[in-house]
């Protein structure tokens, strides 16, 4: 059982990120209201992220079961900005497969790492799972990044990272009786994110604030 592909235009993610950057610098900087409890973990955070190079601000858990292996073949951009927010783009995704595991839709893991449609694709991807009653299990690996500077406003920067992921040696897991369902390769495996990160300037944390996610991938199949 994999993520669903999520698609959206280039022009209307290039219209998503002026208007966050015409919205006073940013907007509103929280997750969605129509997710319960939103924003509430964003402030207390239980512990450091795993891949975090920042210490000035306490981080939340998004670790993972044994059983599930998140694999990030990146390589680290030479720009600061593009670095941290590549690497908070990993922390999105470790929070998204964190609230799987955990089974919560309202986890505070990518509330703290995502805003606006971003965390609602993050809640709805979480409560499929949970409302189907499965689980991740196997090696999930993330590959082929590319990352560009966008614009500035007087407060937020925005970097748009995108990257391939390889889902063939990932599978469903039934909680209840344990069972792996798997499947076997296809082109259906190969999937392409495309995410709009956001920072206030005076914050190091970058967030998911759009993220597309292109199916059947067939760039992404190698």
């Amino acid at each position: 059982m994999a993520r669903r592909a999520l698609t959206t235009t280039a022009a209307a993610f290039a219209t998503a990120a002026a208007l966050l950057l015409t919205a006073c610098g940013g907007g509103d900087d929280s997750p969605s209201d129509d997710i319960k409890g939103a924003g509430q973990g964003a402030g207390s955070p239980s512990a450091s992220a795993s891949g975090s190079s920042s210490t000035d601000v306490e981080r939340p858990d998004v670790s993972v079961p044994k059983d599930l292996d998140l694999v990030f073949d990146f390589e680290k951009p030479s720009d600061q900005d593009s670095a941290a927010a590549l690497e908070d783009a990993a922390n999105y995704i470790r929070a998204l497969n964190h609230g799987i595991t955990q089974q919560d839709p309202n986890d505070p893991a990518f509330q703290f790492y995502a805003s606006g449609q971003a965390a609602q694709y993050a809640h709805s991807q979480i409560k499929e799972y949970v409302d189907g009653g499965w689980t991740l299990t196997g090696r999930d690996r993330y590959y082929d990044a590319g990352v560009s500077p966008g614009d500035e406003s007087e407060k937020v920067k925005t970097v748009n990272v995108t990257f391939c992921e390889d889902q063939s040696k990932v599978f469903g897991r039934e909680i209840k009786s344990k069972k792996v369902h798997r499947t076997k390769e296809s082109l259906a495996s190969y999937q392409k994110f495309t995410l709009l990160m956001t920072s206030m300037k005076d914050n190091p944390v970058w967030r998911a604030q759009r993220v597309t996610v292109e199916g059947k991938a067939a760039e992404c199949q190698r």
